[in-house]
């Protein structure tokens, strides 16, 4: 099979000083097998739905007959691609990939999907999680004869799967045993030119969904959709079918599944910050939308921690749905202090240092108007390091609060994960060596409380242990090294 790279441009990123004081994700995975549609324009939209999982890359690969396609760049999917590259990648089956760095440093060549030839033809890969052996697997295969091009684990998979085929596998045999040499948390969109496959680890850390979408031609039944969440099929009229479960492969071909479990040990522990933060508020989980779940954590919130205010505000726009359940439970009416600019990406402008010591002003404008004179309590949805956190309530105060009361719609973080979230140090996040009473006084709050564990847990309607929340509790699924 012969390969053809579009276009990758030779850009570096920027640094991990200016990253955001929130949880980040590693990335949005998206696959879809069509053949006779658009595969690399319904892969464009799915990627534009996960947006929000990956913004400093994005990549698609298709597969037509006997070649593969391959187009990714630093940027936004919109800065990325246009019709005329999305038209010079035909094919029947084709993966996506969106990507905010946790492994390997923030340049194009570690932009996925990765591409490798194998003995049954090139295969792409695209990586949501983090691997916990990655060097020992990496060594392992450069003893083997493998060059690495980038610094991920995401291609360390990539050249194991490459090793199991080599060794006389077919697909299925040599993606399985190559997982099974895996440790960590890894859901997977893989393209071949012969079937679509989605993986995830035996723990579910990362989600993955499958949905089926109908084809034009009436007489051809439906096609099917790997995606991260269930944003990614609504945006291009997928239906929903299921989860990939944990420990599960899907091999997707000829329009039909077949399922594998690849494992005898799984167990769901789906990472609760999907939930809270993560994913997209109109995303599926468990039957409902997200937004409902994160309502419900405001409406907990008011009664474990009410306070005395004139009105709630949201931080926006992860903070809104929290907060309009706190109003609805505490009877303290909603309003709007802080207007987000949505069109701010990141910038590779460097502001003077006045422009630094304004801080959240970029991002963030505050209704002066509205918030003169007034007792304020503002709902967020998490605190890491506290530094946005603390800006904030300064702007608040600027534009004349009396009071500022800060609540959290989760615990504090005092672990750091391991799993695929750009968290990796205990010394970044504020609550490991601050009490409540402390981040209080650093953010310059009137009064902070946090949800509690255990009812950010109940709010979910699942059994508690069906979810990783070690970045909370420091309780892993699996061993760290």
């Amino acid at each position: 099979m012969s390969m053809r790279i579009v276009g990758v441009r030779s850009t570096t990123h920027s640094s991990r000083k200016d990253r955001p004081d929130k949880p980040q994700e590693a990335c949005g995975v998206f696959g879809v097998y069509a053949p006779g549609e658009e595969v690399a324009k319904l892969t464009y939209f799915g990627l534009y739905a996960l947006q929000h999982r990956g913004q400093e890359s994005a990549g698609i690969a298709t597969f037509d007959a006997d070649q593969v396609h391959l187009y990714k760049e630093m940027g936004l999917v919109f800065q990325i691609f246009n019709q005329q590259i999305l038209n010079s990648l035909p094919g029947n089956l084709a993966i996506g990939h969106t990507r905010y760095s946790t492994t390997g440093s923030s340049q194009v060549s570690n932009a996925q999907p990765i591409v490798v030839k194998t003995r049954l033809g090139s295969l792409a890969l695209a990586h949501n999680g983090n691997l916990l052996n990655t060097t020992k697997l990496r060594k392992e295969l450069v003893q083997n004869d493998y060059c690495f091009t980038t610094t991920t684990d995401s291609e360390v998979i990539a050249f194991a799967i490459t090793h199991e085929i080599n060794t006389g596998k077919d697909w299925v045999e040599g993606i399985i045993a190559a997982c099974q040499r895996c440790q960590g948390a890894f859901s997977l969109v893989i393209g071949t030119s012969t079937g679509l496959i989605g993986v995830r680890d035996p723990n579910g850390i990362r989600p993955l969904v499958i949905g089926t979408l109908n084809s034009k031609n009436c007489n051809v039944p439906s096609r099917y959709v790997l995606s991260s969440e269930t944003c990614g099929l609504d945006i291009i009229g997928a239906k929903y079918l299921r989860d990939v479960e944990p420990g599960e492969l899907v091999w997707i071909d000829q329009d039909k599944i077949t399922s594998f479990n690849w494992t005898q040990h799984s167990e769901r522990k789906l990472c609760i910050f999907e939930m809270i933060y993560f994913a997209r508020p109109d995303s599926e989980m468990h039957s409902e939308s997200l937004y409902s779940y994160r309502l419900r954590l405001g409406q907990y919130l008011a009664k474990e921690s009410p306070a005395n205010a004139d009105f709630v505000i949201p931080v926006p726009d992860s903070g809104v749905p929290a907060a309009i359940g706190f109003s609805q439970t505490s009877g303290i009416p909603y309003a709007e202090g802080l207007i987000k600019n949505r069109y701010v990406g990141r910038t590779f402008i460097q502001p003077t240092q006045t422009m630094r010591e304004l801080g959240i002003r970029m991002k963030l404008n505050t209704l002066k108007d509205v918030l003169s004179g007034k007792r304020v309590l503002v709902v967020d949805d998490s605190i890491v390091r506290g530094t946005t956190s603390r800006r904030i309530v300064q702007v608040i105060r600027n534009a004349g609060a009396t009071e500022v009361h800060m609540r959290i719609s989760s615990p504090p973080v005092t672990h750091p994960c391991f799993y695929g979230i750009a968290i990796d140090r205990k010394s970044q996040l504020i609550a490991a060596t601050k009490s409540v009473d402390e981040i209080a006084a650093y953010i310059g709050a009137d009064s902070l409380s946090f949800l509690s564990w255990e009812t950010m847990l109940k709010a979910t309607q699942m059994e508690p242990n069906t979810f990783c929340s070690a970045c909370f509790n420091g309780q892993y699924p699996l061993v760290i090294g």
